[in-house]
């Protein structure tokens, strides 16, 4: 059985996660783009180790913070673990659509995707390079930023084959709600001390894609910078996360076949075992 558990930040897929594993004897294997990366632990709310209860966890902490790690690379190496467990409970969990929806399905890079870095090409070059992907390209070619953007960014699958059977829990609640658990989760993230872990960073002069693109760091390295004060840090931090839970949603709702449950925040439990009825249903349906 494969199960992906996705959803907003904020929305207990970790701690559904564990339930799940420990029930049906699972590995789980992380779908978050940004936890991949070592020492990205406080503001990416990566699980801690004592949170693990001895379930085994792939594709956490493994990469430096100074390398490009892509969905290509994500594709890889989660479809090779995949095939070693083949024949194990796998549950795939984390709030990157992306990540998920290009190891489930049959995507497809281009050469130019596989690429990392554009930054030894002129305007011109990209502009070319931009045409050739897409002739009715409109972006500016002096707008060298979004160009190499789009070059990066993946190819819609030339399918929508699955490779694989897989089920998709969605954990959702609304939108209130969810602004609050976010707003609550930022001031919890300052309170471990999301400040000193940008800090370790910024001191050592790395300013790598991971740091100036992850929410919760690249608005510390402005503060660092002199650029804003610390309140409107927070604050940043705060609606650039609200910003992005919104953009998961539609993601989710347009991309991929999720089975949406309510929160249950007074009581966990009872998503648990919502989830769980669900499951054993399909096992009964499909046996």
């Amino acid at each position: 059985m494969i199960l992906a558990i996705v959803g907003p930040t904020g929305v207990g897929k970790t701690k559904l996660s564990i339930e799940l594993a420990k029930k049906y004897h699972a590995i789980i294997i992380n779908c978050d783009a940004m936890q991949v990366y070592k020492g990205l632990n406080i503001g990416t709310a990566k699980i801690k180790e004592e949170e693990k209860e001895g379930i085994s966890h792939y594709l956490f902490d493994f990469v430096d913070v100074e390398r490009n790690y892509t969905v290509y690379d994500y594709q890889k190496d989660a479809r090779a673990l995949l095939e070693k467990y083949k024949n194990q409970n796998i549950i795939l969990v984390g709030g990157t659509g992306l990540y998920l929806k290009a190891l489930l399905y049959d995507y497809v890079f281009s050469k130019e995707e596989k690429k990392e870095n554009y930054e030894d090409f002129t305007n011109e070059e990209l502009m070319s390079l931009c045409l050739k992907k897409d002739p009715a390209c409109s972006i500016h070619v002096h707008n060298r930023r979004r160009m190499i953007r789009f070059l990066q960014r993946e190819k819609e699958p030339t399918t929508s084959k699955p490779l694989y059977s897989f089920q998709i829990i969605g954990l959702t609640t609304d939108r209130e709600k969810l602004y609050q658990v976010i707003n609550n989760r930022v001031d919890k993230m300052i309170e471990e001390g999301l400040e000193k872990e940008v800090r370790t960073f910024y001191d050592k002069k790395i300013r790598s894609k991971a740091l100036m693109t992850a929410i919760g760091y690249k608005e510390f390295y402005a503060y660092f910078d002199g650029l804003c004060t610390f309140e409107e840090t927070i604050q940043k931090i705060k609606q650039n996360s609200r910003h992005y839970a919104k953009r998961q949603y539609t993601f989710f709702k347009h991309q991929l076949p999720v089975h949406w449950f309510p929160v249950h925040y007074e009581d966990f439990s009872l998503t648990i075992e919502e989830v769980i009825q669900f499951i054993e249903n399909n096992k009964k349906e499909n046996d």
